[in-house]
């Protein structure tokens, strides 16, 4: 080899050498614990992740029947009904905060782009990813993406597309976060000049999958109670997700501006409040369109009736205890500048859409059913161990990289 080249080749590969050999250390220094251990949210969290792992294991040994109640009539349960229909519908902050700052340009929400596309992106990689627990043999869990036994024009094919593709997009669209915090200049200054082309595939992503959840109840109109069966559920599960992606805003802003106050820089052009009043106002509105989809397809369908039973009862309660009155909560917060109330009304709306969510894909199902499913206590702590892990690592990242740095 010609001693020229043959020099450069050992240059680079010292200088890639050097470079993986800084980062190692650097990423060794960053994994080691800060600020103490005897928390009360890790005196909580960590004997529930540890007896979740071993639930976990007793699932993929014994299979699904052995730490839940699912069955052939009932194949569809809590960790589907409640950590994928609802937690993708609580995740939806991100693409909405995302087309307002990027797409509509408005300046006031730039600080909490980072924080909430994270929340985002952590949310889709551990309540998508949670849907391996649900299937029955996961190790076919390929088969959606190449259309196998499904047909290319199936939801199921078009959700599992939309997930992984909107996963990526999300870390792209939070990937200049990282590259500062590891010093990657040059790659910080290329993944921020696509960023809008990622936000905007991400925004077209996200309203598709959004729908296309709801797309997936239409073929069980049968089997869910037709006050909550509509064949306009794409639509109210798109709309319904906007809402519940500002209340969540609002409601983890809320926790990090607590938690995290000590790693927020002061923004004199736009405070917190001026941000949380701006979400309370998007939310009163884009709930009260919600609401008057419901009402308008409730009397065009004739639904009258159907309120005089305990079925109808509980559907009021979803319908006017949390969309209606949080709804005129926010609207009230907002224009008597009162965030105590906009912080409640954060809390109902996000409690409606686990209701509403849960209602259309677990409690309303096969409602004639004499025996009904209900989840077993394993299914539950494995919820619960798939969130407090979620903010384990969302702490771990928030502590260690500029997230709370405005996203200019």
């Amino acid at each position: 080899m010609n001693p020229v080249i043959k020099g450069l080749v050992m240059n680079t590969n010292a200088a890639v050498t050097g470079e993986f050999s800084r980062f190692f250390h650097f990423l060794m220094q960053e994994m080691k614990p800060r600020g103490p251990w005897l928390t009360p949210f890790n005196v909580i969290s960590i004997p529930v992740i540890f007896t979740g792992v071993v639930i976990i294991v007793i699932r993929f040994i014994y299979g699904l029947g052995a730490v839940t109640n699912l069955s052939q009539d009932f194949p569809w349960g809590f960790w589907l009904g409640f950590d994928v229909i609802t937690g993708v519908a609580l995740a939806a902050g991100a693409y909405v905060i995302t087309f307002v700052v990027y797409v509509m340009k408005v300046e006031k929400y730039h600080s909490i782009v980072r924080i909430t596309v994270l929340n985002g992106l952590l949310a889709y990689i551990f309540y998508a990813g949670a849907l391996v627990f649900d299937i029955g043999r996961p190790w076919q869990a390929y088969n959606p993406y190449i259309g196998n036994k499904f047909g290319f024009s199936s939801v199921m094919f078009l959700i599992c597309w939309h997930f992984f593709l909107y996963m990526v997009a999300a870390f792209i669209e939070f990937s200049p976060v990282v590259a500062e915090w590891a010093g990657w200049e040059k790659a910080r200054k290329f993944l921020k000049s696509i960023t809008l082309a990622t936000v905007i595939l991400g925004i077209t992503l996200s309203i598709l999958h959004q729908s296309g959840l709801g797309a997936l109840f239409l073929m069980a109109k049968p089997k869910i109670h037709p006050l909550w069966w509509s064949e306009f559920i794409p639509v109210l599960f798109l709309v319904s997700s906007v809402y519940a992606g500002l209340a969540m805003i609002i409601f983890e802003s809320t926790i990090s501006h607590r938690v995290f106050r000590h790693l927020i820089p002061h923004d004199p052009k736009h405070s917190f409040d001026d941000i949380l009043f701006g979400l309370a106002k998007g939310a009163a509105v884009v709930m009260f369109v919600y609401y008057f989809f419901k009402a308008l397809l409730f009397i065009h369908g004739k639904q009258w009736s159907m309120i005089n039973d305990a079925w109808g009862y509980w559907y009021l309660v979803e319908v006017i205890g949390f969309v209606l009155i949080p709804g005129f909560m926010f609207a009230f917060g907002y224009r008597n500048r009162s965030l105590n109330i906009i912080k409640i009304a954060s809390v109902m709306a996000l409690l409606g859409i686990v209701l509403n969510r849960l209602n259309v894909s677990v409690i309303s199902f096969k409602w004639y059913a004499e025996v009904h499913y209900f989840p077993s206590w394993q299914e539950i702590v494995v919820t619960l161990m798939i969130i407090f892990t979620e903010i384990w690592i969302l702490r771990w990242v928030v502590t260690r990289m500029p997230v709370f740095k405005s996203a200019h």
